[in-house]
């Protein structure tokens, strides 16, 4: 089979397409033909060599993929050869022909998703929901700010928000990542591109602040976003790229917290909490992840170069 291979750490062009054995499924094994792969920035910072998982060299990367059962080891009983399936993890790496998973890495794919969109469930979806449900413990009628709301795990939580009752504020940089969250639910929306949408937020909650905010780039937001948070405020790290500064008095003024976690982090609880929430959503159309462009297995560079330029818009997936 094919499928892309890393044998140093390194920039994009170290993502390598090579033919490789196709894997044989062990016991509580299932072996998957992908028909889609997603592509999650994490990939990138691991592929480079900086995340704080670094996997033995050589390696396929990727978690998220969408598919068909192709064959199944022994004891296993959720499913078979033939039923639509997405992973959440898997054993051998998502970009390629066919990917091999334990066999609560595997979840049915609903007939209403394509399988694209299966390839854009799992690590961001799973973010949101665990940032919004479990660890901001969010209620209905909260406020939510979401910084990046076009990208795809922005486009999760707005999704999830809007089914919960919050009012949604959502930020992007360019005039269609704007469009999209205003059509995925968001309540106001602003350029973060323009100087001074701090405090457009800000006016727009009546000066109260906001209740939750989900920060994908911690970095360059966190010590701003302390001075948007209402009493009890709480922020969510979702993604970070370097250090950065605050000040403690902005939550101590304001008795807020910051809260993060990465999902490898999650207990066997959390999960299936978690996969009970996706795949209803997903069922019943409520959750519909938003592709914004398919691109060739072959052209894994492209795809990882163009994942971290502004102004994203949905979720980027590999075709083998």
């Amino acid at each position: 089979m094919r499928a892309i291979r890393v044998s140093q750490f390194g920039g994009p062009e170290v993502l390598k397409l090579e033919e490789v054995p196709t894997p044989t499924p062990g016991p509580g094994q299932v072996l998957v033909h992908v028909r889609a792969a997603g592509v999650n920035p994490y990939d990138t910072a691991m592929r480079a060599g900086t995340y704080a998982v670094k996997p033995p060299l050589p390696y396929t990367p990727g978690s998220d993929a969408a598919g068909v059962v192709e064959s199944v080891g022994p004891g296993v009983t959720k499913v078979k050869p033939g039923d639509r399936v997405y992973t959440a993890r898997t054993l051998s790496g998502a970009y390629a022909e066919y990917t091999l998973a334990q066999e609560d890495q595997v979840q049915p794919l609903p007939d209403n998703i394509e399988f694209a969109q299966g390839a854009g469930i799992w690590v961001p979806y799973a973010t949101a929901y665990h940032a919004i449900y479990q660890v901001a413990q969010a209620h209905a009628s909260e406020t939510l700010l979401i910084h990046g709301a076009s990208g795809g795990v922005g486009t999760a939580a707005l999704q999830i928000a809007r089914a919960m009752g919050l009012v949604i504020f959502g930020t992007a940089g360019t005039e269609p990542g704007l469009e999209l969250i205003k059509r995925e639910g968001a309540n106001h929306v602003f350029n973060h591109t323009k100087a001074g949408y701090e405090e457009e937020i800000l006016k727009a909650t009546g000066g109260k602040g906001v209740d939750i905010i989900l920060e994908m780039l911690a970095n360059v937001n966190l010590p701003k976003d302390l001075k948007l948070l209402a009493i009890n405020g709480r922020v969510i790290v979702i993604g970070n790229r370097g250090e950065t500064t605050i000040n403690p008095r902005e939550l101590m003024m304001r008795r807020g917290s910051i809260r993060a976690f990465t999902l490898w982090s999650l207990t066997e609880q959390e999960t299936k909490e978690i996969y009970a929430g996706l795949n209803a959503g997903l069922s019943t159309g409520i959750l519909h992840p938003v592709v914004a462009e398919e691109i060739p297995l072959a052209e894994a560079a492209r795809a990882h170069k163009e994942i971290l330029e502004p102004g994203s818009v949905g979720k980027i997936v590999l075709i083998p």
